[in-house]
């Protein structure tokens, strides 16, 4: 691999990626903020929506979240096949421009057009930028794991200010003001990737311009190795179902639990903007808020354990991120108690809700992201992305469907179930951690005595080995 330019101690190209990222995630969880609020708002209201009922709003959401990442497969299939992921990206990037920006038209035609086009445009850029991640490191390089934690801090820092900025403009001007301005967002995006192309040479091209060696590489079939590490692959795929299918009840029945049944008053105005209870949709920044505060600390938790020497594979941090988001719902179940008993629940039970959902995907999600670009092959390696973000769109389904099942089970038993659910599948991917340790055959094993073998503690922006 070729020797890159750096910035603390990072190939520039990672910056690229990171605002790259940012700014689509902007775009994204922006419009992702309103858009179950804006299905279910009177078509007479000041603010008017579509006037949907909760479970069909539900249902669209958790349908047209899955579809966004299960079209990751044929993004990272076309990508590994034909384009190559720089171009991939590219062409995904310019799909959701016109996709965001359709969505500001005041018509269901442009509403269904709008979400089909962002679909399509995520499929093709979200497995792939994530692939050139890896790329961008060599293998043994253990400042992987930390350029993914950076690059998973942009995506967050994307979120969280597009739930504040997007989630007040569509709830209190407008709700296509909203979605207007999250295709702004994708622009932006878009425009620093296409600057940024000179950072990212040799990295995620089309096959007629890899190295012969990386042509060969495509060509073989897999080895024995390479099946084991398919079959871990599939286990952390189950994994990230059973993740996002619970985690995302933050888009759907959290969002709408937030909007109706929490008190969601201050008792004082806020200056400038005028408003005296806080937006519903505010609350979908709180786990970006966290990530971004909670990112590095986390990180240099693990890495301290590690040096410990106790159990630190991706698979254990994954069954722990698992467990401890399942956890936070155990306050959704309080919050659940306190309306029945009240008529209304405090806010501070989303507030910890999501702390804990924060804690366990800085466990789990990154981790994984980095896991599949250190296991895959390298013939499916933007394929393997694209199953895995399948499995997030899979999860994102499942999510839907537990939301809807909420409005004739009753919140407390959903909220219960799945903290008790997510305790039994993190204890039992435990339990078997060795035979599926076995399995990677040392893919995550550093190489001893390389440039970049770990000698120093995480920092967001590490300065070069010398």
């Amino acid at each position: 691999m070729q020797q890159r330019d750096e910035l603390w101690g990072h190939p520039k190209g990672l910056y690229i990626l990171f605002f790259t990222e940012l700014w689509e995630r902007f775009s994204y969880y922006g419009m992702r903020a309103i858009l179950v609020l804006f299905l279910i708002s009177s078509v007479n209201g000041d603010n008017p929506g579509f006037g949907w009922d909760e479970g069909d709003a539900i249902s669209l959401y958790g349908t047209y979240t899955a579809l966004v990442y299960i079209l990751s497969i044929a993004g990272g299939w076309v990508a590994d096949k034909f384009w190559g992921q720089k171009r991939t990206v590219l062409i995904g990037g310019i799909l959701l421009c016109f996709g965001h920006g359709i969505l500001a038209v005041e018509a269901l035609w442009a509403f269904y057009a709008g979400l089909a086009l962002i679909v399509l445009g995520v499929g093709g850029l979200k497995p792939n930028i994530s692939t050139m991640v890896g790329g961008l490191y060599p293998p043994g390089d253990d400042r992987r794991d930390k350029g993914f934690t950076i690059f998973y801090i942009g995506i967050n820092l994307g979120a969280f200010l597009s739930a504040l900025v997007v989630g007040y403009v569509g709830e209190v001007h407008g709700w296509h003001y909203g979605f207007g301005l999250a295709g702004i967002g994708m622009v932006i995006g878009q425009v620093v990737y296409m600057w940024g192309q000179k950072f990212l040479k040799g990295i995620g091209e089309a096959t007629q311009d890899m190295t012969p060696a990386e042509k060969e590489a495509k060509k073989r079939p897999l080895t024995e190795v390479e099946k084991d590490r398919m079959k871990v692959m599939g286990i952390s795929f189950a994994l990230i179902v059973v993740f996002w299918g619970a985690f995302e009840q933050a888009g759907g029945l959290m969002n709408i639990y937030t909007a109706q049944k929490t008190d969601l008053s201050l008792g004082f105005t806020i200056p400038f903007i005028d408003i005296n209870a806080i937006p519903a949709s505010w609350f979908q920044s709180v786990n970006a808020f966290f990530i971004i505060t909670l990112g590095v600390p986390i990180a240099s938790f693990w890495y301290w354990w590690k040096r410990q020497g106790k159990e630190s594979s991706s698979l254990f941090k994954m069954a722990i991120g698992v467990l401890i988001m399942g956890w936070g719902f155990l306050f959704m179940t309080a919050a659940s108690m306190q309306y029945e008993a009240e008529g209304s629940s405090a806010m501070y039970w989303l507030v910890l809700a999501y702390l804990f959902h924060t804690i366990g995907e800085l466990c789990a999600s990154p981790v994984a992201l980095s896991f599949i670009t250190k296991l895959a092959p390298l013939k499916y390696a933007s394929l393997m992305m694209g199953v895995y973000f399948a499995a997030t769109g899979v999860g994102n389904k499942l999510a839907g469907w537990i939301g809807e099942y909420s409005q004739t089970a009753g919140e407390f038993e959903i909220f219960t179930g799945i903290a008790v659910f997510c305790t039994v599948i993190a204890l039992l991917v435990i339990a078997l951690l060795k035979p599926l340790k076995r399995l990677t055959h040392g893919a995550e094993e550093i190489k001893q005595g390389t440039a970049n073998e770990e000698q120093e503690g995480f920092e967001l922006a590490d300065k070069p080995q010398v």
